[in-house]
């Protein structure tokens, strides 16, 4: 039996509290239970245009398969494993289970994945399964993550800071302003989901329909199959081979890998001002830091997160590009990789937790900030060779390059009698004097 200590992966192990939502659509049960989903509203579908299904309109039967997609069990799963053992095809145990399910209907039974291939049925199971996970369980997390970031820019928007370009002081910005950055990112990817349709395939065993016509040609099934899928809030790609082309599957990993590689931007941001002390982690009782340094309070939060959000890039560029690559109409080398798509997703999941738990640790040390700025009076040189420009003083910047490369200290009494001795007008070295690590700090919008 399968523990969070056996569990070979960690997503099912250590992490399996976290990852648990995920269980109803990525696990084995998921997808037989999306399987059985397609397959019966596919068979009532075609109850409303085949004569030979007419019969069982007004029986229970209809009613049967909606109770049965609705409350379609663990043991139901594990019949159709049951049946796998002797058929070896796991979408053709889930036709066996239905046909079990409607016994005493034995022509109809017939018409159980009429003129389906096993892609059709998968190629519409495995979109509606990633669809309802990213949008009941994936991204409302996400939006916990990016609503959580938003909170600490709000709280920190005033918070002048020193900033940072090639690791070296730079012109003074503000903390929220810097988190509010990332914040913009993020939504603009998570946008980018609404244009990338999730799309199905419905066209039998080479895409054409063939098996559709040639038993009811004057059906028109592209009609038919293109309303079907939008039923499943899935759109119909009506070009295919046997499968799904994975395409827009292919856009939806790349997203995700833009927006893990924001949050993998941000988290390292957030590392780095905890090492220079912008930013105070609160030690919680009984956590140890290290077995052997009991001062230390380490950033491991923001760690695990870039460590997930890393390993699921890697998955999802290799889907991105495995997935839609398939020789000439079908081969399988497809099918094993698919059936990790919710792996990445946990891994986003574990580390979409992580940033969450990091930032409730976190606080701000106006202290260390405020003393960064004060031994810092050389960056407001760029504000004040700016001014001499406006004035038409010559060579403003060579002045200042002198200034500010001498190797010793700049502080707020050197800047100052530097400016007492410039050949400008009195109000212009006031002008200068005003100027402050702590307000030279632009607009912020």
């Amino acid at each position: 039996m399968v523990t969070n200590l056996t569990a070979i992966s960690p997503v099912d192990g250590r992490y399996g509290k976290q990852t648990e939502l995920l269980s109803p659509f990525f696990s084995e049960f998921g997808l037989i239970h999306y399987r059985f989903i397609v397959e019966a509203k596919y068979l009532i579908a075609l109850v409303g245009i085949l004569p030979e299904l007419k019969q069982i309109k007004d029986t229970s039967i209809i009613d049967s398969l909606q109770r049965e997609m609705a409350i379609f069990s663990l043991d139901d799963a594990q019949q159709v494993k049951t049946i796998e053992e002797t058929t070896n095809h796991d979408v053709k145990s889930v036709e066996v289970f239905m046909r079990d399910l409607l016994h005493g209907y034995p022509k109809e039974l017939e018409f159980i994945h009429f003129a389906l291939t096993s892609f059709d049925t998968d190629g519409m199971a495995r979109p509606l399964m990633l669809k309802h996970a990213h949008e009941q369980v994936i991204v409302p997390l996400f939006m916990n993550v990016l609503h959580s970031l938003e909170v600490a820019a709000q709280q920190w928007q005033h918070v002048v800071m020193l900033a940072r370009t090639h690791g070296q002081p730079a012109s003074p910005t503000y903390m929220g302003k810097e988190i509010m950055v990332f914040v913009e990112r993020l939504k603009g990817q998570i946008k980018q989901f609404e244009t990338i349709p999730w799309s199905a395939k419905l066209g039998g065993a080479t895409g054409n329909l063939n098996a559709h016509y040639v038993a009811y040609p004057n059906i028109d099934w592209h009609t038919f199959s293109t309303e079907f899928v939008a039923s499943l809030e899935l759109v119909r790609t009506p070009l295919t081979t046997q499968i799904e082309p994975n395409d827009n599957l292919a856009a939806y990993c790349h997203n995700w890998v833009r927006i893990n590689n924001i949050l993998i931007d941000f988290v390292r941001d957030i590392w780095g001002y905890i090492m220079l002390e912008y930013l105070k982690q609160k030690p919680k009782s009984g956590e140890v830091g290290s077995s052997t340094m009991p001062h230390k309070v380490n950033p491991i939060d923001f760690e695990n997160a870039e460590g997930n959000l890393g390993f699921a890039n890697a998955m999802l560029e290799h889907f991105a590009s495995k997935l839609t690559i398939s020789r000439f109409q079908r081969d399988l080398s497809d099918s094993t990789v698919v059936r990790n798509v919710g792996v990445p997703l946990a891994h986003d999941i574990i580390s979409f937790n992580s940033i969450l738990k990091g930032m409730k640790k976190i606080e701000i040390n106006l202290k260390k900030i405020n003393q960064d700025l004060d031994d810092n009076w050389a960056v407001i040189s760029e504000a004040i060779q700016t001014i001499l420009r406006r004035e038409g003083y010559p060579n403003p910047y060579d002045a200042l390059k002198e200034l500010t490369r001498t190797g010793e200290k700049i502080t707020k009494d050197s800047l100052h009698m530097f400016i007492d001795l410039l050949d400008v007008r009195d109000p212009v070295k006031l002008e200068l004097k005003e100027i402050t690590p702590w307000n030279y700090t632009g607009v912020v919008l």
